[in-house]
């Protein structure tokens, strides 16, 4: 809790969305590209539910209000972005301040002081003293970032990635998309060829069968110069893998001469119950990219490496070879060092792995044999269903009672619980309540 905002049960009266709320998704439907209209309409076929949204107008904390007026507690963090509350005020003033100074500068021809002051930040934040720092907007950029500097320090083109693995869907991270192999279909022709795929281990593939399977998928080819990897796989499904699994793959990594590239994007900054989930795991890979947490709510995300890695982009002289109008944007770099200073100034890493293990307890003893199986790190929580798609349905009744979650895994049957690190135990104990509810 900041600056003493009281968080709120949720209020939910009205059907959802209600009148004005179906207004705005009419108008949604009118304009957004039919893609996700369409999208909305073959989950309500397949769940037996409607799932039209909810429009959000406001938000504060763990609570948000959608165009009707009605109140819900946020259990996704907005897809973790919003990991230190929604509309933190140490945040906002930040940003209200840095906008009063300046609000656009010169990218990296005429940097700003305060993208300055962050990558300064972020370095100190890396596992070794001369890490340098590329800044993007979006996690896709962290990921393509270090996919472009493997690449260039290696002088191999390929990589190799996890099913299940989600990085982003720009060219560079779809083709390392193992979420699904719909996204990278329509592309294919337009992506690296060089990309190889093993299982990501966890309860069904132990981690001497998933390090067998990578030894596999590497057999015979001597142009992986990447290997990128989630800490915990997040959109996949929330799977953790064993302890042992990372240092090893690093190790591998070493002798065959690639790079470890840590995907931190949603379990860094706090999410997992330390500030790298790598790191705490006893890796330190020679790229690790962050982003959603990192930004408090607004988009900026970050390449961290080693200095030898990052110097292979070497000097040139006439135009920079990665960069983008909006990389280390003042506001993004505003808001995430106030974000920062809220993670450690509140202990919100060890207040995450402290409310994370009391909330697995909670659901595995209230749900006990109606669910399969339920995991995480930290404040990433997966609770897995016994049916494919089962989340999808869930997650709407759970809505009706005013609690935001996330469906997970490609085939639908993992509630994702991501909510700020600020949650009370109290918001969280509703939400069991109610889940056990919707499951009985």
């Amino acid at each position: 809790m900041q600056d003493g905002e009281a968080q709120l049960d949720p209020d939910v009266r009205a059907p959802l969305p209600g009148e004005r709320g179906r207004a705005l998704v009419e108008a949604l439907a009118a304009a957004e590209c039919p893609a996700l209209t369409t999208r909305r309409a073959r989950r309500s076929e397949q769940s037996g539910a409607a799932h039209d949204p909810i429009v959000w107008v406001r938000a504060r904390g763990v609570n948000v209000w959608d165009a009707d007026g009605q109140r819900f507690v946020d259990l996704s963090a907005g897809f973790g972005a919003c990991a230190v509350g929604h509309g933190a005020p140490a945040v906002t003033r930040a940003v209200q301040a840095q906008a009063e100074r300046l609000l656009h500068a010169l990218g990296d021809l005429h940097p700003s002081d305060v993208k300055i002051e962050l990558l300064t930040r972020l370095r100190s934040l890396a596992p070794y003293p001369d890490a340098r720092v590329m800044l993007g907007s979006s996690g896709a950029d962290a990921v393509t970032s270090a996919l472009k500097t493997a690449a260039l320090y290696t002088g191999k083109p390929g990589v190799l990635a996890f099913t299940g693995g989600y990085h982003g869907l720009d060219y560079g991270p779809l083709a390392a998309c193992g979420y699904s192999e719909a996204f990278r279909a329509p592309f294919a022709e337009q992506l690296n060829p060089h990309v190889a795929f093993a299982p990501y281990p966890g309860a069904r593939v132990p981690a001497r069968e998933a390090l067998a399977a990578v030894e596999r998928a590497w057999s015979g080819r001597d142009d992986i110069g990447a290997v990128l990897i989630e800490p915990v796989l997040g959109r996949g499904g929330v799977v953790v893998p064993p302890p042992r699994f990372l240092p090893e793959l690093h190790a591998l990594c070493a002798r065959r001469g690639a790079l470890l590239i840590a995907d931190e994007i949603l379990t860094g900054v706090g999410r997992t119950g330390a500030m790298l989930r790598s790191v705490e795991q006893g890796v330190q890979p020679e790229l690790i990219c962050l982003g959603k947490a990192l930004g408090g709510g607004l988009p900026v995300s970050a390449c961290i490496g080693r200095a030898e890695v990052m110097a292979a982009w070497g000097n040139p002289d006439r135009e920079a070879l990665h960069t983008g109008t909006f990389f280390g944007h003042p506001l993004g770099c505003a808001a995430a060092l106030a974000a920062l200073d809220l993670v450690q100034s509140h202990g919100l890493c060890e207040r995450a792995a402290r409310l994370g293990d009391w909330l697995v307890a909670a659901l595995r003893a209230r749900l006990g044999p109606r669910v399969v199986d339920v995991r995480g790190a930290g404040l990433l929580v997966g609770v897995e269903l016994a049916a494919n798609g089962q989340a999808l349905a869930v997650a709407r009744a759970l809505l009706e009672r005013g609690y935001i979650v996330v469906p997970a895994g490609s085939d639908a049957r993992v509630l994702s619980l991501t909510p700020p690190l600020v949650i009370e135990q109290a918001r969280l104990d509703g939400f069991v309540a109610a889940l056990a509810e919707v499951l009985a």
